[in-house]
């Protein structure tokens, strides 16, 4: 059954690409030429965005309580992150399709090839890629479930709790900390204002692990693309017992060429509709990082210690796995230049020598991916964010001691 669905959402004509389009496609981020669906997408848009805004207005009545203060804090700075992807996909939607577009095409044309290395190479990264997306999906929809659900198990499981909600001491945990126009504090109005929380937890959910996965499976593509392209440029000249004919390898040469000028020219496409995310994710993670780590300490029961932890768990690894493909990249693009070196390069006429320094020259260019103006996404940039976030946790905790 398993096998079932994951080939449902798998397409022939994107081997790479095929389960991440699909998400962007049934979460309404690639938005579908039928003018119904289209508006039907962008009303569930509208609804999630005007759901976090109730999450701010939330923020006012339940900033005394610092507790409640914290939990509202650090779901809704990821709802507003969800929000900020959803609205800059769509408002640079040409750009993003162009950038998919772009990986299914130079990803069919290697496919295509004899080379038996560059077939075992693909084949490792497109299931490196599946591993990526179902593992995030995994982690995002536990995470979803963990939300939705721990009120009820708060309910079930603490007969303190139960009977504070009874007595009116103590208010029923809201599964998403909002502002309604009608009473939540009864059963009737805690319910309908549960439903609306639980859809935008899970709609939300749905933007966030589209959004990711896509995006962290095209830096996969770009350090795939890289590593094939080294493999390339290695074989301009063919080998020392094989050599190709001038007009091969010039051939080949140009072809390495043009393809690493593309690479650029959409790797910097795809970071410009990535890095202003990205500069918002480094502060929100940081944010929402010190606030866990707190409510953690703070927790007494063990049960609801080990839910909070999760959400720890999910918020380093959304963080960490954009730095590390990242850092994939940059370090494939500077590993580039090497594979013209590699190719018998000796051999060949004073001229030939000459286009192959050029385009040393062309693939000395770092590709490496931003988070605004400000810095780079590498492991080196993740580890200073967890040294923020400790920083923030020390000074947060020391402030609640006093």
């Amino acid at each position: 059954m398993i096998e079932k669905l994951f080939g449902r959402i798998e397409n022939p004509k994107r081997p790479l690409l095929g389960p991440n389009v699909y998400a962007l496609k049934f979460w309404g981020l690639l938005l579908p030429r039928n003018i119904f669906k289209r508006y039907f997408y962008m009303s569930m848009h509208i609804l999630v965005t005007i759901f976090t805004a109730t999450e701010y207005i939330d923020v006012w009545f339940v900033k005394y309580d610092m507790n409640l203060l914290l939990n509202n804090l650090k779901i809704t700075i990821l709802a507003t992150m969800s929000v900020c992807k959803v609205t800059t996909f769509l408002f640079w939607q040409k750009s993003w399709i162009s950038i998919i577009d772009y990986v299914t095409k130079a990803d069919l044309v290697q496919r295509s090839c004899s080379d038996i290395n560059k077939r075992s190479l693909l084949s490792k990264y497109t299931v490196y890629c599946r591993k990526i997306t179902f593992f995030y999906w995994s982690l995002m929809y536990t995470t979803v479930v963990i939300v939705i659900v721990q009120p009820i198990f708060k309910y079930f499981s603490s007969a303190v709790y139960r009977e504070n909600v009874r007595n009116g001491s103590e208010t029923y945990l809201q599964v998403v900390s909002s502002w309604v126009p009608f009473d939540k504090n009864n059963l009737s109005g805690y319910i309908a204002a549960s439903l609306f929380q639980s859809y935008a937890a899970i709609y939300g959910g749905g933007w966030i692990t589209s959004f990711d996965s896509n995006a962290m499976v095209i830096m996969v593509f770009f350090r795939t693309e890289l590593e094939l392209l080294r493999i390339d440029s290695r074989n301009i000249f063919g080998s020392e017992l094989a050599p190709v004919s001038d007009k091969v390898a010039l051939e080949r040469l140009k072809s390495c060429y043009r393809r690493h000028v593309e690479l650029v020219r959409y790797s910097t496409l795809f970071d410009s509709c990535l890095s202003p995310i990205m500069l918002l994710y480094m502060f929100v993670c940081s944010v929402m990082l010190c606030v866990t780590a707190y409510q953690i300490t703070i927790e007494t029961s063990a049960a609801q210690r080990f839910l909070t932890t999760e959400y720890l768990v999910f918020g380093v690894a959304q963080l960490f796995m954009y730095c590390w493909h990242s850092n994939d990249v940059l370090f494939a693009s500077q590993e580039l230049r090497w594979g013209p070196y590699e190719s018998v390069w000796w051999f060949q006429k004073v001229h030939h020598q000459k286009d192959l320094f050029i385009m040393i020259a062309q693939f000395s260019r770092n590709v490496v991916f931003s988070a605004g103006p400000f810095s780079k996404l590498t492991v080196a940039t993740f580890i200073s964010i967890l040294k923020g976030a400790y920083s923030y946790y020390t000074l947060l905790s020391q402030s609640q001691m006093k």
